[in-house]
């Protein structure tokens, strides 16, 4: 139906009916512009979120557990998830709440230049009407003196006392007034024509014509509601695949947790290498006291086990004894401290293979990296030398030397971390092994234990003290008591300072147990010489090991017996 023949005379309802329409539109378009903004707070929200939950260690540091990975797949997928949301806030802006302003504002310029047409042609038509009603007004107003003046000049004409001159007067303005009744007439008519030829023009013309586009107008913009609902859907249809994807990683990472696996990760990250402790052996305490035919008392003791257990030298000492199944049994209980040293040794056998190999890897992508620069480097320099123009070979020497240093120096660890974990796998490979090779490099009576107190499987190697120590007056080794260690595995408390030290000399401290220290370098005394030439100290570090006690000058404090002075 067309409003300009239905609405010809609804000029001022259109025109508040075209108002409601573009209000709706950007009514619906401020419902877009919040919409959009919950999706992407909620994108963000979803980004944080998954940022806190993040895994914050390098990837090499992060469990491997079947749980962990899947949990990190899901959190993956839950970005890509926040990452389609943020596309459907994209979509919406650009596509809907964009283009709806847009439109918005090209539907208020029309309707105002439709509206400013209507006014137009309806101020014509009052314009013609207020002519028409002049000229009409004018017609009636010459009528009436027409009129009168008509009645006066009957008067005097029928009056038989009034002069000649006085009809005659009369008589012309009788005619003049019947004369200018007859133009207003004329005018009238011809206004009245004028403005009913208006007045069909306006409303079979102009009006219709003006309500057709306004018509159109309101129709266009009920055609781009239509369109931006369909938009509005659209941008969120056009992620469900992808959001399908990231939730079917979803289902795929929770179908990719494997207890077994699990299982068997812990087994291969915690397994020590150690083997179980064994029976405590029993402890007779009667071997001494003397017995008599007399007393009628039969030992329950075999003869060889009396030989063998109350021979003289060969008692077991019971804090001895005791002493050397400590350490295969902090596993269970509390675990001492124990530093953490270049080779790994602080390790039980089993991870400080995984480390020393780890490492050997590491430093293998390094040489390869320093390899590779270093053919680079001698190609460039051909490349140099065959073309002078392009730069100076000489100038490259520098730095082919230092990548040379550099492969010499990783090579040089490579060596000594293999060296190491040779040996780390052959004590796994036999425990006889172990013992030859602890009796020929660790000449160290039975039950003593490491200056670090590190842990040895065989008990003839559960306590050792450094070897290969090279200095100037080289000490014999140090001879701590076999059982200083046991109250450190019971307290993790460090030892009291009971002095200081500077030395004399500087000492590598290559091996295991000792310290390095410079000259001059000021130390903490913790426990004395006991003849064997090594003194322990700690640094300031809290760095402890032994040093050569001919390398120091040694002030001990007056009040260090029962000194609770610690660094």
């Amino acid at each position: 139906m067309s409003w300009g023949t239905e609405l010809w005379d609804q000029f001022d309802n259109l025109d508040k009916h075209t108002q409601w329409g573009i209000d709706f539109l950007e009514r619906y378009a401020k419902f877009v512009k919040e919409r959009l903004d919950i999706e992407q707070n909620y994108a963000k929200q979803l980004r944080n979120l998954v940022k806190k939950y993040s895994p914050k260690r390098p990837k090499d540091e992060e469990p491997r557990f079947t749980s962990c990975l899947s949990f990190y797949s899901i959190l993956n997928e839950l970005n890509d998830y926040a990452g389609q949301r943020e596309v459907v806030a994209e979509e919406m802006a650009h596509r809907v709440y964009g283009e709806l302003m847009r439109y918005s504002q090209d539907l208020k310029a029309e309707r105002k230049h439709h509206l400013q047409e209507g006014r137009k042609a309806q101020q014509h038509l009052d314009h013609c009407w207020k002519q028409m009603d002049n000229s009409k007004r004018k017609f009636e107003r010459e009528c009436r003196e027409a009129e009168k003046s008509q009645l006066t000049y009957e008067r005097l004409d029928n009056d038989i006392n009034a002069t000649k001159s006085e009809v005659e007067k009369a008589k012309s303005q009788y005619y003049m007034r019947t004369h200018m009744a007859d133009e207003s007439k004329n005018e009238y008519a011809a206004q009245l024509q004028n403005f009913n030829g208006e007045q069909w023009k306006h409303f079979n013309n102009a009006i219709p014509h003006i309500f057709k586009n306004l018509q159109g107008m309101d129709e266009r913009r009920t055609v781009k509601l239509g369109e931006t609902y369909r938009s509005f859907a659209e941008a969120e249809r056009r992620v469900i695949p992808i959001v399908s994807k990231c939730l079917e990683g979803m289902v795929s990472a929770a179908k990719a947790v494997d207890e077994r696996r699990d299982s068997a990760i812990v087994v291969e990250s915690f397994k020590s290498g150690f083997d179980p402790p064994g029976d405590f052996p029993f402890e007779d305490f009667s071997q001494n006291l003397s017995r008599t035919g007399s007393d009628g008392t039969i030992s329950n003791t075999p003869k060889g086990d009396r030989d063998r257990d109350g021979a003289p030298g060969s008692r077991p000492d019971p804090k001895h004894a005791t002493s050397k199944t400590k350490n295969k049994l902090w596993l269970f209980g509390k675990k001492p401290k124990a530093p953490s040293l270049e080779d790994f040794s602080h390790l039980p056998p089993e991870q400080r293979r995984k480390r020393l190999q780890q490492r050997i890897d590491e430093l293998g992508k390094e040489l390869q990296k320093e390899m590779d620069q270093r053919d680079a480097l001698n190609k460039m320099k051909d490349v140099y030398e065959k073309n002078p123009q392009m730069g100076d070979p000489n100038s490259l020497q520098p730095k082919i030397s230092e990548t040379i240093c550099n492969m010499e120096k990783l090579r040089s660890e490579i060596h000594k971390n293999e060296t190491w974990l040779s040996e780390v796998e052959g004590k796994q490979g036999s425990r006889g092994d172990r013992r030859h090779s602890a009796d020929n490099h660790h000449h160290t009576p039975q039950g003593r234990e490491s200056p670090e107190g590190s842990y040895t499987d065989d008990t003839s190697q559960e306590h050792h003290t450094p070897h290969h120590r090279s200095t100037p007056a080289k000490p014999g080794p140090p001879n701590p008591d076999p059982h200083e260690f046991d109250d450190e595995f019971d307290d993790d408390d460090p030892l009291p300072v009971i002095g200081h030290c500077k030395a004399l000399y500087s000492f590598d401290g290559q091996n295991e147990g000792t310290l390095v220290m410079a000259e001059d370098e000021v130390l903490y005394i913790i426990e004395e010489d006991k003849g064997d030439g090594w003194t322990r100290a700690r640094k300031q570090s809290g760095e402890e090991g032994y040093v050569p006690t001919s390398y120091v000058e040694i002030t001990l404090e007056k009040s260090s017996k029962g000194a609770v002075t610690y660094i």
